[in-house]
């Protein structure tokens, strides 16, 4: 069953344009993650935020990814990684098209 996995943390920047040109690699990476279908990158430079929301393939993919994802972020310094793994009600989700197709898969 698919996963929803939503993620926060504080970051100071860049963001915009100066973000999505410095992470296009750290972007490209995340395509090969086992399990994980897409990405939407999320950032408030007011309330000095980053994150993303993800649909991952089943729970364990998404269990997995944060792990990583939250060391990897230690590392570099941020010091509290917010992640929370939902499920999906599919039948409300149509009703406002959601991008989650049933069994979708990314290429």
């Amino acid at each position: 069953m698919m996963k929803l996995l939503q993620v926060d943390f504080g970051f100071n920047g860049p963001f915009g344009e100066e973000m999505a040109n410095a992470l296009v690699e750290l972007a490209e990476s995340i395509n090969n993650e086992p399990g994980m279908i897409w990405k939407i990158w999320t950032e408030s430079e007011a309330n000095k935020l980053g994150g993303g929301i993800y649909l991952f393939e089943d729970e364990a993919s998404a269990k997995a990814y944060l792990a990583m994802h939250t060391a990897r972020l230690q590392k570099l310094g941020v010091k509290e990684v917010r992640g929370h793994i939902f499920d999906i009600n599919q039948p409300l989700t149509n009703i406002n098209r959601g991008p989650i197709a049933l069994g979708g898969h990314h290429e």
